[in-house]
């Protein structure tokens, strides 16, 4: 059964994050708020969590299309080829905040990933989300805990969440009440602005 985990979004325990840290080092599966809607997640290097995570999901692993959540943009060199510019200005204006962006990715992506061209980059303005990443020591492989048809309230609700998943992760993470729309997603890899999906995020602001 999962451990269910209280952390305050204003000042998250640090305590409590190097526990859900630890979790995750040894292949644990977490469930944590983010910016739009609670998300599954776990340590991107780690083979069998990603195997869980895709079993869990009803997919291979080879095809599945899962954010790397990231707390700043530090780091973007080390999964993604060198962009211009102006593709990182669209970045420094809109991150942290609710959009997922696809970007070219490069030859050191883990190994799980290495065959794809493109991956999908979060920076969420979460504090919980972004220290469980800055402990960890490297990004998490993230997928939204929704239905593929409706959003249900289990994924506002993190007592209903827990119900619903203590038996399939390690850890849910009570950061408060989450989003019912996922982050918008911008696909920048060719070079241009192209809206995949409509989500919590302003389009104007691209």
């Amino acid at each position: 059964m999962a451990e269910f985990i209280k952390i305050y979004k204003d000042n998250p325990n640090p305590k409590e994050v190097k526990r859900v840290v630890d979790v995750l080092r040894k292949g644990g599966l977490i469930i944590y708020p983010t910016d739009t809607v609670y998300g599954l997640g776990c340590d991107i290097t780690n083979s069998r969590a990603l195997e869980k995570i895709a079993r869990i999901k009803g997919i291979k692993l080879a095809k599945a299309n899962w954010s790397f959540i990231c707390a700043d943009l530090s780091n973007l060199s080390d999964y993604v080829r060198q962009i211009d510019t102006a593709t990182f200005k669209i970045l420094k204006r809109a991150l942290p905040g609710p959009y997922t962006f696809i970007l070219p990715g490069n030859n050191n992506l883990p190994k799980d990933f290495k065959k794809r061209k493109t991956v999908g980059i979060r920076v969420p303005d979460n504090t919980i989300a972004r220290a469980l990443v800055e402990g960890l020591g490297n990004p998490i492989v993230s997928t939204s805990i929704r239905d593929d048809d409706d959003l249900l309230e289990y994924t506002t609700d993190p007592e209903l969440i827990f119900e619903k998943w203590e038996n399939l992760v390690d850890i849910v993470i009570d950061g408060g009440y989450g989003d019912n729309v996922a982050s918008t997603v911008i696909d920048l890899s060719n070079g241009e602005v192209e809206v995949v999906r409509e989500g919590k995020g302003d389009i104007d602001i691209f």
